[in-house]
């Protein structure tokens, strides 16, 4: 007879709800692109320098690590549904405030705000398809939900540039409290709790401490966790740094750029569509070797382009649409498999990866600054970096252990 959990892990998650936890986890980096064209006008119009105008970007960034490190555990004893709810209440909360906000100091704090509050919808959502699915079918519902959150990137800067001028920045605002309103209204209507009453934890610190020393003392998660999250770190060299080898290097102009950034974006889309029909037949593990192996060998042929070859610019570019392509290949299967190793401490799990995820994502661009947009090599040694690091981080998950937590769910 199958177990509770068991039977749990293996309910269907309708298209309707699919979209709504889509738009939950689409929703950080549109409020990340959607305001960037409006950060010189909202410097004139608060009054305020450059560098406090970047705070609004580093603030959002810190809210949306914290907001999954801390809701993550929670929803492990709270449910799913509750948590989702209050968040994206407080989201909306949030960007009225930066909407109207009357000074830097003042939007700085709503910043943060919407960040943590960004932050509840990305982790939660990841736990719900981990509360519902295993295996392969976890990994084709990532691989969805990465085609569809990967159009985000290429709509939201468009998006911008395009409302910026009849709306303003604070318009901006007002379009993202919109899609909060959306995004409620969807967990209302398609979004149910997915976590069992017996598979919560109480909640109090030494529980929430017990989940996170589980989560992190696996093995095999930490190993799949690392491989997404560095791999993330590649993809992430690419996009902090595009804007000044693309432009200041190259020569293309801003509108060109916006084409090739929006064109490497849907390189994304079309790989995850291809792990998404391949799923099933060929084991996420596999799939995921495959993808790492390519981030690797675009890390040395771009290293290799800007070292010999540094004046052709179609090579480097090519090599850049492989990139974000190859990731397509790695963050959906690495998530499922990460996730599938500790399917009691889903939410916890889901907040150690994202983390990982935006920690290394704050870690990268001053690094890939190093050259000061006069140079590709600091940008291709960072990918390079990121590549051989994933690889070995993917390498300590081909050992066995004796016993996991996935293994013991299936013999349940």
């Amino acid at each position: 007879m199958s177990s509770p959990e068991v039977v749990a892990v293996n309910r269907a998650i309708p298209i309707p709800m699919l979209l709504s936890l889509a738009l939950l986890s689409a929703i950080a980096p549109l409020a990340i692109d959607m305001y960037l064209p409006g950060l010189p006008e909202l410097g004139d119009d608060l009054h305020t320098s450059p560098s406090m105008v970047q705070l609004t970007l580093t603030t959002f960034m810190l809210g949306l690590a914290a907001g999954q490190l801390l809701m993550g555990p929670l929803s492990d004893s709270l449910g799913r549904r509750r948590p989702l709810l209050l968040g994206t209440v407080l989201l909306i909360v949030a960007g009225i405030g930066c909407a109207l906000a009357p000074s830097i100091e003042v939007l700085i704090g709503f910043r943060f705000m919407q960040g943590l509050t960004g932050g509840i919808g990305v982790v939660v959502a990841r736990a719900v398809i981990a509360d519902r699915t295993s295996g392969d079918r976890s990994a084709k519902l990532f691989s969805i939900m990465m085609i569809i959150t990967s159009a985000a990137p290429v709509v939201a800067p468009l998006l911008g540039g395009a409302l910026i001028g009849p709306i303003g920045w604070r318009g901006i605002f007002v379009v993202l409290v919109g899609l909060a309103v959306v995004m409620l209204v969807s967990v209302l209507a398609f979004v149910p709790e997915t976590l069992p009453t017996q598979r919560r934890h109480t909640f109090d610190a030494g529980t929430v401490a017990d989940n996170m020393r589980a989560v992190v003392g696996n093995r095999r998660y930490l190993g799949y966790t690392a491989t997404f999250a560095v791999g993330f770190g590649a993809m992430f060299a690419y996009i902090s740094a595009s804007p000044f080898v693309i432009q200041d290097l190259m020569g293309f102009s801003p509108g060109a750029f916006s084409l090739l950034f929006a064109l490497n974006a849907v390189g994304i889309g079309i790989a995850g569509t291809i792990n998404t029909r391949l799923v099933g037949r060929v084991r996420p593990e596999r799939m995921l070797a495959v993808g790492v192996g390519l981030l690797v060998t675009v890390g040395v042929a771009m290293l290799l382009t800007v070292l010999l070859a540094p004046g052709v610019h179609w090579l480097l570019l090519t090599l850049m649409f492989c990139l974000t392509s190859s990731f397509g290949f790695t963050a959906g299967n690495a998530t499922a498999l990460a996730l599938g190793q500790v399917h009691q401490r889903a939410g916890s799990g889901s907040a150690v990866l994202g983390t990982s995820q935006f920690v290394i994502g704050a870690i990268v661009p001053p690094l890939v600054g190093i050259g000061g947009g006069t140079s590709a090599t600091p940008m291709a040694v960072v990918v390079l970096g990121c590549t051989l690091l994933s690889a070995a981080a993917f390498a300590t998950t081909l050992r066995r252990d004796p016993c996991t937590e996935t293994e013991v769910l299936a013999e349940s």
